[in-house]
Protein backbone atom coordinates (compact mmCIF):
# COMPACT_ATOMS: atom_id res chain seq x y z
CA UNK A 1 0.00 0.00 0.00
CA UNK A 2 1.26 3.49 -1.09
CA UNK A 3 2.61 5.71 1.46
CA UNK A 4 1.28 9.58 1.47
CA UNK A 5 2.34 12.60 4.10
CA UNK A 6 -0.53 13.95 5.61
CA UNK A 7 0.48 17.70 6.47
CA UNK A 8 -2.75 19.33 8.65
CA UNK A 9 -1.89 23.10 8.36
CA UNK A 10 -4.21 24.03 10.86
CA UNK A 11 -5.27 27.86 9.94
CA UNK A 12 -3.11 29.61 8.00
CA UNK A 13 -3.14 32.85 6.37
CA UNK A 14 -4.56 33.69 3.72
CA UNK A 15 -1.82 33.13 1.03
CA UNK A 16 -0.29 30.08 3.08
CA UNK A 17 -4.24 28.22 2.54
CA UNK A 18 -4.46 29.06 -0.98
CA UNK A 19 -0.32 28.31 -2.01
CA UNK A 20 1.56 26.69 -0.05
CA UNK A 21 0.41 23.31 -1.97
CA UNK A 22 2.33 24.78 -5.19
CA UNK A 23 5.75 24.53 -3.04
CA UNK A 24 4.95 21.35 -1.84
CA UNK A 25 4.01 20.52 -5.65
CA UNK A 26 7.39 22.10 -6.57
CA UNK A 27 9.47 19.74 -4.26
CA UNK A 28 7.16 16.68 -5.28
CA UNK A 29 8.16 17.74 -8.87
CA UNK A 30 12.09 17.43 -7.87
CA UNK A 31 11.42 13.96 -6.32
CA UNK A 32 12.27 15.73 -2.77
CA UNK A 33 9.07 15.51 -1.03
CA UNK A 34 6.51 12.43 -1.33
CA UNK A 35 3.12 12.62 -2.48
CA UNK A 36 1.16 14.41 -0.25
CA UNK A 37 -2.51 15.43 1.18
CA UNK A 38 -2.51 18.87 2.64
CA UNK A 39 -6.16 20.64 4.87
CA UNK A 40 -5.55 23.45 6.14
CA UNK A 41 -8.05 26.28 6.79
CA UNK A 42 -8.19 30.06 5.86
CA UNK A 43 -7.29 32.09 9.04
CA UNK A 44 -8.91 34.96 7.73
CA UNK A 45 -11.24 36.13 4.59
CA UNK A 46 -9.76 36.82 1.20
CA UNK A 47 -10.94 37.34 -2.71
CA UNK A 48 -9.74 34.81 -5.13
CA UNK A 49 -9.85 34.78 -8.69
CA UNK A 50 -8.71 31.95 -11.47
CA UNK A 51 -5.37 32.39 -13.11
CA UNK A 52 -7.15 33.11 -16.73
CA UNK A 53 -9.24 35.92 -15.39
CA UNK A 54 -9.13 39.86 -15.43
CA UNK A 55 -8.60 41.20 -11.79
CA UNK A 56 -10.02 44.65 -12.81
CA UNK A 57 -13.19 43.05 -14.40
CA UNK A 58 -13.54 40.28 -11.49
CA UNK A 59 -13.47 42.28 -8.15
CA UNK A 60 -14.50 45.23 -6.74
CA UNK A 61 -11.22 46.46 -5.98
CA UNK A 62 -12.19 49.61 -3.90
CA UNK A 63 -14.60 47.39 -1.77
CA UNK A 64 -11.68 44.93 -1.14
CA UNK A 65 -9.11 47.69 -0.30
CA UNK A 66 -11.79 49.19 2.07
CA UNK A 67 -12.19 45.93 3.74
CA UNK A 68 -8.67 45.17 3.36
CA UNK A 69 -9.37 41.71 1.78
CA UNK A 70 -6.41 40.10 -0.04
CA UNK A 71 -6.92 39.15 -3.68
CA UNK A 72 -5.34 36.21 -4.66
CA UNK A 73 -4.78 35.19 -8.67
CA UNK A 74 -4.83 30.92 -8.69
CA UNK A 75 -2.15 28.86 -10.98
CA UNK A 76 -5.19 27.01 -11.65
CA UNK A 77 -8.56 28.00 -13.84
CA UNK A 78 -11.98 28.67 -12.56
CA UNK A 79 -13.74 31.66 -11.21
CA UNK A 80 -13.60 34.41 -8.85
CA UNK A 81 -15.06 33.83 -5.11
CA UNK A 82 -14.78 34.99 -1.63
CA UNK A 83 -13.50 32.57 0.67
CA UNK A 84 -12.94 32.56 4.55
CA UNK A 85 -12.61 30.26 7.74
CA UNK A 86 -15.65 28.73 6.89
CA UNK A 87 -14.35 26.61 4.25
CA UNK A 88 -11.78 23.59 4.87
CA UNK A 89 -9.57 23.05 1.71
CA UNK A 90 -7.93 19.51 1.26
CA UNK A 91 -5.22 19.54 -1.62
CA UNK A 92 -3.63 16.57 -3.12
CA UNK A 93 -0.11 16.84 -4.62
CA UNK A 94 0.91 13.29 -6.02
CA UNK A 95 3.89 12.01 -8.71
CA UNK A 96 3.73 8.59 -10.25
CA UNK A 97 1.12 7.65 -7.94
CA UNK A 98 -0.86 3.86 -8.45
CA UNK A 99 -4.24 6.00 -6.98
CA UNK A 100 -3.81 8.85 -9.15
CA UNK A 101 -5.64 7.94 -12.14
CA UNK A 102 -3.85 10.07 -14.99
CA UNK A 103 -6.88 11.18 -16.84
CA UNK A 104 -8.66 14.47 -15.23
CA UNK A 105 -12.20 12.88 -15.67
CA UNK A 106 -11.18 10.00 -13.97
CA UNK A 107 -9.38 11.95 -10.94
CA UNK A 108 -12.36 13.54 -10.35
CA UNK A 109 -14.36 10.81 -10.37
CA UNK A 110 -12.17 8.91 -7.65
CA UNK A 111 -10.59 11.78 -5.63
CA UNK A 112 -14.64 13.50 -4.95
CA UNK A 113 -15.83 10.08 -4.19
CA UNK A 114 -13.61 10.99 -1.04
CA UNK A 115 -15.09 13.92 -1.16
CA UNK A 116 -18.98 12.65 -1.52
CA UNK A 117 -18.10 9.87 1.01
CA UNK A 118 -16.88 12.56 4.05
CA UNK A 119 -20.27 14.30 3.73
CA UNK A 120 -22.19 11.17 3.78
CA UNK A 121 -20.22 10.35 6.83
CA UNK A 122 -20.99 13.77 8.07
CA UNK A 123 -25.30 13.50 7.58
CA UNK A 124 -25.38 14.83 4.12
CA UNK A 125 -26.41 13.00 1.14
CA UNK A 126 -23.89 14.24 -1.04
CA UNK A 127 -23.02 13.25 -4.46
CA UNK A 128 -20.81 13.61 -7.28
CA UNK A 129 -21.96 15.20 -10.10
CA UNK A 130 -19.24 15.38 -13.42
CA UNK A 131 -17.35 16.91 -13.81
CA UNK A 132 -16.01 18.64 -10.46
CA UNK A 133 -19.02 19.39 -8.65
CA UNK A 134 -20.37 17.59 -5.17
CA UNK A 135 -23.84 18.49 -5.05
CA UNK A 136 -26.91 18.04 -2.59
CA UNK A 137 -30.36 17.75 -4.00
CA UNK A 138 -28.82 19.70 -7.01
CA UNK A 139 -27.21 22.39 -4.81
CA UNK A 140 -23.32 22.72 -4.83
CA UNK A 141 -21.43 21.76 -1.73
CA UNK A 142 -17.78 21.64 -2.95
CA UNK A 143 -16.13 23.54 -5.09
CA UNK A 144 -13.21 21.46 -6.94
CA UNK A 145 -9.97 22.10 -9.54
CA UNK A 146 -7.22 20.15 -10.88
CA UNK A 147 -3.82 21.11 -12.63
CA UNK A 148 -0.48 20.12 -13.30
CA UNK A 149 2.62 21.41 -11.94
CA UNK A 150 5.62 19.78 -14.15
CA UNK A 151 5.46 16.59 -13.00
CA UNK A 152 3.35 16.54 -10.14
CA UNK A 153 -0.37 16.29 -10.56
CA UNK A 154 -2.82 18.88 -8.15
CA UNK A 155 -6.45 18.66 -7.12
CA UNK A 156 -7.84 21.00 -4.68
CA UNK A 157 -11.52 21.51 -3.32
CA UNK A 158 -13.45 22.44 -0.18
CA UNK A 159 -15.73 21.31 2.39
CA UNK A 160 -18.09 24.14 3.00
CA UNK A 161 -19.16 24.75 6.39
CA UNK A 162 -21.40 27.97 5.84
CA UNK A 163 -21.26 31.02 3.62
CA UNK A 164 -22.00 34.49 3.72
CA UNK A 165 -23.92 35.24 0.42
CA UNK A 166 -24.30 38.43 0.15
CA UNK A 167 -20.20 39.29 1.16
CA UNK A 168 -19.67 36.64 -1.60
CA UNK A 169 -21.93 38.54 -4.14
CA UNK A 170 -20.16 41.75 -3.05
CA UNK A 171 -16.31 41.18 -3.58
CA UNK A 172 -17.24 40.39 -7.43
CA UNK A 173 -17.70 43.50 -10.01
CA UNK A 174 -20.91 43.45 -11.56
CA UNK A 175 -22.80 46.05 -14.43
CA UNK A 176 -24.77 47.05 -11.34
CA UNK A 177 -26.69 46.22 -7.91
CA UNK A 178 -29.50 44.44 -9.53
CA UNK A 179 -27.02 42.29 -10.90
CA UNK A 180 -25.41 41.73 -7.41
CA UNK A 181 -28.68 41.07 -5.90
CA UNK A 182 -29.60 38.73 -8.06
CA UNK A 183 -26.05 36.29 -7.86
CA UNK A 184 -26.66 36.68 -4.15
CA UNK A 185 -30.48 34.90 -4.66
CA UNK A 186 -28.57 32.42 -7.52
CA UNK A 187 -26.25 31.43 -4.62
CA UNK A 188 -28.25 31.04 -2.00
CA UNK A 189 -30.82 28.62 -4.43
CA UNK A 190 -27.74 27.04 -5.81
CA UNK A 191 -25.38 26.27 -3.21
CA UNK A 192 -25.39 24.71 0.23
CA UNK A 193 -23.78 24.84 3.45
CA UNK A 194 -22.94 22.03 6.23
CA UNK A 195 -24.82 24.32 8.41
CA UNK A 196 -27.64 24.80 5.79
CA UNK A 197 -28.10 21.22 5.73
CA UNK A 198 -27.35 20.04 9.11
CA UNK A 199 -28.51 22.78 11.01
CA UNK A 200 -24.92 22.88 12.78
CA UNK A 201 -21.72 22.64 11.01
CA UNK A 202 -19.34 19.66 12.66
CA UNK A 203 -16.04 20.97 13.62
CA UNK A 204 -13.31 21.42 11.45
CA UNK A 205 -10.97 18.68 13.49
CA UNK A 206 -14.42 16.53 12.72
CA UNK A 207 -14.16 17.46 9.22
CA UNK A 208 -10.72 16.55 8.52
CA UNK A 209 -10.76 13.42 10.45
CA UNK A 210 -13.67 12.26 8.38
CA UNK A 211 -11.97 13.38 4.94
CA UNK A 212 -8.63 11.59 5.99
CA UNK A 213 -10.43 8.09 6.73
CA UNK A 214 -12.42 8.59 3.44
CA UNK A 215 -9.17 9.18 1.52
CA UNK A 216 -7.59 6.39 2.80
CA UNK A 217 -10.56 3.88 1.89
CA UNK A 218 -11.71 5.01 -0.83
CA UNK A 219 -7.84 6.13 -2.47
CA UNK A 220 -5.86 2.87 -1.16
CA UNK A 221 -2.74 4.67 0.39
CA UNK A 222 -2.06 5.12 4.38
CA UNK A 223 -1.91 8.58 5.36
CA UNK A 224 1.67 9.13 7.85
CA UNK A 225 1.35 12.80 9.62
CA UNK A 226 4.20 14.82 9.04
CA UNK A 227 5.32 18.29 8.77
CA UNK A 228 6.90 20.63 5.69
CA UNK A 229 10.22 20.63 4.98
CA UNK A 230 12.90 23.10 4.96
CA UNK A 231 13.28 23.01 1.34
CA UNK A 232 9.62 23.52 0.97
CA UNK A 233 9.05 26.25 3.65
CA UNK A 234 12.55 27.79 1.35
CA UNK A 235 10.25 27.15 -1.99
CA UNK A 236 7.46 28.87 -0.52
CA UNK A 237 9.11 31.92 0.78
CA UNK A 238 11.56 32.68 -2.21
CA UNK A 239 9.71 31.59 -5.00
CA UNK A 240 5.89 30.93 -4.52
CA UNK A 241 5.07 33.78 -2.47
CA UNK A 242 6.55 36.23 -3.78
CA UNK A 243 5.24 35.23 -6.72
CA UNK A 244 1.87 35.65 -6.18
CA UNK A 245 2.28 38.81 -4.09
CA UNK A 246 3.57 40.32 -6.98
CA UNK A 247 1.78 43.16 -9.02
CA UNK A 248 2.60 41.51 -12.29
CA UNK A 249 0.66 38.25 -11.26
CA UNK A 250 -2.23 39.72 -9.54
CA UNK A 251 -2.53 42.11 -12.62
CA UNK A 252 -1.34 39.92 -15.70
CA UNK A 253 -3.05 40.27 -18.98
CA UNK A 254 -5.49 38.20 -19.45
CA UNK A 255 -7.01 36.84 -22.33
CA UNK A 256 -9.49 39.54 -24.41
CA UNK A 257 -13.26 38.80 -22.64
CA UNK A 258 -16.45 38.75 -24.55
CA UNK A 259 -19.11 41.79 -24.25
CA UNK A 260 -21.14 40.89 -21.51
CA UNK A 261 -20.84 39.60 -17.83
CA UNK A 262 -21.45 36.13 -16.93
CA UNK A 263 -20.64 34.24 -13.31
CA UNK A 264 -20.91 30.64 -12.23
CA UNK A 265 -23.01 30.04 -9.78
CA UNK A 266 -22.78 26.21 -9.67
CA UNK A 267 -22.76 23.32 -12.11
CA UNK A 268 -24.45 24.39 -15.19
CA UNK A 269 -25.90 27.38 -13.64
CA UNK A 270 -24.50 31.11 -14.22
CA UNK A 271 -26.06 34.21 -14.09
CA UNK A 272 -25.25 36.24 -17.12
CA UNK A 273 -26.09 39.66 -18.99
CA UNK A 274 -25.60 41.12 -21.91
CA UNK A 275 -26.46 44.50 -24.40
CA UNK A 276 -27.92 44.53 -27.63
CA UNK A 277 -28.16 47.52 -29.85
CA UNK A 278 -31.01 47.18 -32.39
CA UNK A 279 -32.74 50.42 -33.49
CA UNK A 280 -33.28 50.59 -29.32
CA UNK A 281 -30.97 48.82 -26.37
CA UNK A 282 -31.64 45.35 -25.54
CA UNK A 283 -29.98 44.96 -21.74
CA UNK A 284 -31.07 41.11 -20.83
CA UNK A 285 -30.12 39.59 -17.00
CA UNK A 286 -30.60 36.17 -17.11
CA UNK A 287 -30.13 32.95 -14.86
CA UNK A 288 -29.07 29.62 -16.75
CA UNK A 289 -29.11 26.31 -16.42
CA UNK A 290 -26.54 24.66 -19.49
CA UNK A 291 -28.98 26.36 -21.61
CA UNK A 292 -32.40 27.01 -20.79
CA UNK A 293 -33.32 30.05 -19.34
CA UNK A 294 -34.41 29.75 -15.33
CA UNK A 295 -35.31 33.66 -15.03
CA UNK A 296 -35.14 36.90 -17.37
CA UNK A 297 -35.39 40.65 -17.26
CA UNK A 298 -35.40 42.24 -19.75
CA UNK A 299 -34.39 45.99 -19.97
CA UNK A 300 -33.06 49.14 -22.20
CA UNK A 301 -34.37 52.06 -23.98
CA UNK A 302 -37.40 50.05 -25.10
CA UNK A 303 -40.54 51.63 -25.70
CA UNK A 304 -43.33 49.15 -25.71
CA UNK A 305 -47.07 49.36 -26.12
CA UNK A 306 -48.32 47.97 -23.90
CA UNK A 307 -45.50 48.13 -21.23
CA UNK A 308 -46.56 45.13 -19.46
CA UNK A 309 -45.86 43.27 -22.87
CA UNK A 310 -42.05 42.73 -21.42
CA UNK A 311 -42.79 41.09 -19.05
CA UNK A 312 -45.59 38.77 -20.28
CA UNK A 313 -42.27 37.85 -23.04
CA UNK A 314 -40.02 37.42 -19.58
CA UNK A 315 -42.44 34.87 -18.56
CA UNK A 316 -42.86 33.54 -21.83
CA UNK A 317 -38.91 32.58 -22.23
CA UNK A 318 -38.76 30.86 -19.06
CA UNK A 319 -37.82 27.36 -19.61
CA UNK A 320 -37.06 28.11 -23.18
CA UNK A 321 -33.32 27.22 -24.62
CA UNK A 322 -30.39 29.31 -25.69
CA UNK A 323 -30.88 28.00 -29.09
CA UNK A 324 -32.03 30.23 -32.54
CA UNK A 325 -34.34 28.03 -33.43
CA UNK A 326 -36.25 27.85 -30.61
CA UNK A 327 -36.33 31.50 -29.16
CA UNK A 328 -37.32 32.69 -32.82
CA UNK A 329 -40.43 30.48 -32.70
CA UNK A 330 -41.20 30.91 -29.61
CA UNK A 331 -41.12 35.15 -29.84
CA UNK A 332 -42.31 35.36 -32.92
CA UNK A 333 -45.87 33.54 -31.55
CA UNK A 334 -45.87 35.81 -29.14
CA UNK A 335 -46.07 38.34 -31.43
CA UNK A 336 -48.30 37.02 -33.19
CA UNK A 337 -50.53 36.33 -30.77
CA UNK A 338 -50.11 39.41 -28.25
CA UNK A 339 -49.69 41.60 -30.73
CA UNK A 340 -47.27 44.06 -29.43
CA UNK A 341 -45.78 47.32 -30.42
CA UNK A 342 -41.84 47.61 -30.11
CA UNK A 343 -40.78 50.41 -32.52
CA UNK A 344 -37.20 49.13 -33.34
CA UNK A 345 -37.08 46.14 -32.18
CA UNK A 346 -38.37 43.24 -33.66
CA UNK A 347 -38.33 39.12 -32.84
CA UNK A 348 -35.44 39.06 -34.62
CA UNK A 349 -33.53 41.28 -32.53
CA UNK A 350 -34.78 40.05 -28.99
CA UNK A 351 -33.20 36.32 -30.56
CA UNK A 352 -29.94 38.44 -31.24
CA UNK A 353 -29.53 39.83 -28.14
CA UNK A 354 -30.27 36.01 -26.56
CA UNK A 355 -27.77 34.07 -28.66
CA UNK A 356 -25.14 36.83 -26.92
CA UNK A 357 -26.28 35.57 -23.70
CA UNK A 358 -25.26 32.00 -25.22
CA UNK A 359 -21.84 33.06 -26.16
CA UNK A 360 -21.20 34.22 -22.54
CA UNK A 361 -21.75 30.48 -21.24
Amino acid sequence: MEEWRLLDLGKAEPYTAQTFYEAVAEAVHRGLSPNTLILVQPASPYACIGYHQDIEKEIDLEFTEAEGLPVIRRSQGGGATYLDGNQVFYQLISRDSEAVPRSVDRLFEKALGVTVEGYRRLGVPAEYKPLNDVVVGGRKISGNGAGMHESASILVGNFIMDLNYPLMARVLRVPDEKFRDKMAKSMEQWVTTLKRELGESPTPERIKEVYAEAFQERMGVRLVPGEPTEEERRIYTEETKPRHTSLEWLYMEAPRGKPGRAVKIAHEVKVVEADHKAGKLIRLRAEVKGTEILDLRVTGDLFVIPKEAVRDLEAELVGAHLEEGELLEKITRFYEEKSPESPGVTPRDYVDALMKLRTLL
